[in-house]
């Protein structure tokens, strides 16, 4: 009867996104009332509009940022200065994220005396591993130095090909906890996958366990209405929403926690693509058969994922944040020569973590990279490390969905194939259904996964989380995965070799659009 009424809230929350998505419609409704106004006085407002776009097309220009969302704002701009001016005063103007950006950056300082002592800790792990493989350590002295992520030896790294299991392994983690738990999702779905986990929680937190359960609004907005947080606090589970979703135009409403993390007193972890809903374990097919895959870590790693959950908990409370409590003392019982980086990548600080990850793992194989995503909607940059690899004779292969779950994202994933296939790149979808699995391994040395998309939300505007790692059978694990997926992908290199000029120049015109999707 209970999980009945839960069915019944999920409503609610459908009928929340129909009335935000109205009030959005009316906003944009008002801009072009107000600009159809406007041309009664059509020939000052059109040199005044003129002088306004032009002074905006040089300050888009001049900013540090993606040369393919530079472009596309720039002619919208040109386009429509009326539209284009008022679309980016409200979603492209780095001033309007200040308020988040500034509670970003004082949990970041709250962390930052623990990050640098797990940083300093982890510096003869990569001083080694330069001395063993100068490509690896380039990698890893990339998310240690610049991007900030502190590199573990002594992890037990377990790789997931089904979802599942990797439930099944979480329930019995979470059964296990004696101090915390930590959980943070894009989408919690409140039906059967989450019931088993929930009930867990709640005997947790009945037995003294500090639980608490993070979520992005939008990513649960279809299956979770707002008297689900309410009912995990009387239940002694601590609960927040990050940014939760108001009916206004507004630029911090384009950037969503996609992450997805879980653990277990600093001792136990998970992450990877999977969210906590019914499809993503094949318990309904939405797209056919859902293809997702996940880590788990035992040891001094799942430290770095206890610092990543704390940076989003903390940037959504006043006071200052002490992570001392959640970093027990590191107790050497487990040994392994693994080296295993966990790593986040947030949209404010101007680091694109995630894309230089991919990137770094791409320009330095020799043999093959292989990779997955859900969407493929790449910068040029990307572009060129991937078809600069398979030109220097390196197997790149992509596995994306067969069956889509946003047809015009799919439509303008396809519009990428032909620039890489013409390239020696090849590409191939998964029959079955929808791959939401986000994963790479080259040459049997290393692999990432995570929840970072090839696409521009996920490398530049989602706050994300992946783990890149190498040194122990979870990379031949992930390579196995692959060579279990091609035989049930259909390969389309072939086919995107030559197309119709028209469809080129619709692809041309989805591609130059696509950061602003």
């Amino acid at each position: 009867m209970e999980t009945e009424e839960k069915r019944r809230q999920i409503p609610n929350s459908i009928g929340r996104a129909v009335f935000v998505a109205l009030s959005f419609l009316l906003q944009v409704g008002w801009i072009l009332g107000f600009a159809l106004y406007l041309t009664r006085y059509y020939a000052v407002i059109q040199l005044a509009s003129s002088l306004l776009a032009l002074l905006l097309v040089f300050s888009v220009y001049g900013r540090n940022m993606n040369s393919a969302f530079r472009l596309s704002w720039i002619i919208l701009i040109l386009l429509f200065p009326v539209l284009g001016t008022c679309l980016y005063l409200l979603f492209g103007r780095p001033v309007a994220l200040w308020p988040l950006r500034r509670r970003l950056r004082a949990a970041d300082a709250a962390l930052e005396p623990a990050r640098q002592r797990e940083r300093e800790n982890g510096a003869a792990v990569t001083r080694d591993l330069r001395a063993a493989a100068p490509d690896l350590g380039g990698q890893v002295t990339y998310l240690q130095d610049r991007a900030g992520y502190p590199v573990y030896h002594n992890t037990r790294v377990r790789f997931y090909g089904d979802t599942n299991e990797a439930l099944e392994a979480q329930q019995e983690a979470l059964r296990s906890a004696q101090h915390f738990i930590f959980m943070e999702y894009h989408a919690i779905e409140d039906s059967i996958a989450w019931q088993s986990l929930e009930d867990i929680l709640t005997e947790r937190a009945r037995a003294g366990v500090d639980v608490r359960v993070f979520y992005d609004d939008v990513g649960s907005m279809g299956f979770i209405s707002p008297p689900f947080a309410q009912r995990l606090r009387a239940k002694g589970i601590q609960c927040r929403v990050f940014n939760p979703l108001i009916p206004a135009m507004n630029i911090i409403m384009n950037n969503r926690d996609h992450r997805k993390i879980t653990v277990v007193d600093s001792r136990v972890g998970f992450t990877g693509g999977y969210n906590l809903a019914d499809e993503y374990f094949n318990l309904t097919h939405p797209y056919g058969t859902w293809k997702d895959t996940g880590l788990r870590l035992e040891g001094e790693a799942v430290r770095g994922l206890t610092l990543i959950f704390l940076q989003m908990w903390g940037a959504t409370q006043k006071e200052p944040l002490d992570p001392t409590p959640f970093l027990p003392p590191v107790q050497p019982t487990l040994r392994s020569d693994a080296v295993v980086v966990p790593y986040a990548d947030d949209p404010l600080d101007e680091e694109p973590v995630g894309e230089n990850v991919y990137m770094n793992l791409i320009t330095h194989a020799d043999r093959y990279v292989w990779l997955t995503t859900p969407y493929l909607i790449i910068s040029d940059e990307m572009q060129r490390a991937l078809t600069l690899a398979a030109r220097r004779g390196v197997d790149v292969r992509i596995i994306t969905p067969g069956i889509p779950d946003k047809k015009m994202v799919f439509r303008v994933t396809r519009s990428h194939y032909a620039r890489l296939a013409a390239d020696g790149v090849r590409l191939f979808e998964y029959t079955p259904g929808f791959i939401h699995a986000k994963q790479a391994v080259a040459d049997d040395k290393a692999a990432v996964v995570g929840t970072i998309n090839l696409d521009y939300r996920s490398l530049y505007l989602h706050f994300e989380n992946a783990c890149w790692f190498s040194g122990c059978e979870a990379v031949g694990d992930v390579r196995r995965d692959f060579e279990g997926l091609f035989p049930q992908c259909r390969e389309v290199t072939a086919l995107y070799k030559e197309r119709p000029a028209a469809v080129r120049g619709v692809d041309c015109l989805l591609r130059l659009f696509s950061p602003l999707m």
